[in-house]
């Protein structure tokens, strides 16, 4: 099973400026989330950003808010380590917008609400790995959303809890990735019109 771009959405989990420094291999995790919002808006993918009590831990890192303008990405302020608690599924899969117009005027086919197509994979990276991402990705998939991890793109303060999060996410049946298998398997050929772009960005 290979990830779809037309069927993803981008959830950047809380890299926050006053908690990056803290992090083992934060800076290297923080490059890839960047990559990862910059090939979200080349790729037209809904991207999302959560902020872990941003009046504590700040912004997001200014290198990531860039990309973030560029990705159109909604900010998500939380206080519950878990995203999902504070709305994010909601966003991830919004309600169907009502048909416009006078309903009895309209061919019959535009008289149901309107349904965007379903997006419901969700590749996921963050911070910590082993709270705030752990909890998120447990509770999309108890959403049925299918999740898939971008290992090189998150952290934890020790590399022991980050990787005692990659081993229950992939026991509970997330898929665990890194950012150039996102990049590879959203465009899918060396003749994607996107190809040359994709590939300086992971250059």
């Amino acid at each position: 099973m290979l990830l779809d771009v037309e069927e993803s959405q981008l959830v950047l989990v809380d890299y926050q400026a006053r908690l990056l420094p803290a992090l083992f291999d934060g800076a290297a995790a923080l490059v890839n989330a960047v990559r990862l919002a910059r090939m979200a808006a080349l790729l037209r993918v809904p991207t999302f950003v959560t902020e872990q009590n941003p009046s504590g831990l700040g912004a997001s890192a200014p290198e990531l808010q860039a990309a973030m303008k560029d990705a159109r990405a909604r900010v998500l302020a939380k206080m519950q380590f878990s995203a999902v608690e504070e709305g994010l599924g909601e966003w991830l899969r919004p309600e169907p917008k009502p048909a416009q117009g006078n309903a009895r005027s309209l061919p019959k086919h535009l008289q149901k609400a309107h349904q965007a197509p379903a997006r419901d994979t969700i590749v996921l990276a963050g911070c910590e790995a082993h709270v705030c991402l752990l909890q998120t990705a447990l509770d999309l998939l108890e959403d049925e959303f299918d999740v898939w991890v971008v290992t090189d793109a998150c952290s934890s303060r020790s590399e022991r809890n980050r990787d005692a999060a990659f081993d229950r996410l992939a026991g509970a049946g997330v898929e665990l990735v890194t950012t150039e298998m996102v990049a590879f398997e959203w465009i899918r050929s060396a003749e994607h019109p996107d190809f040359k772009a994709v590939q300086a960005l992971i250059k």
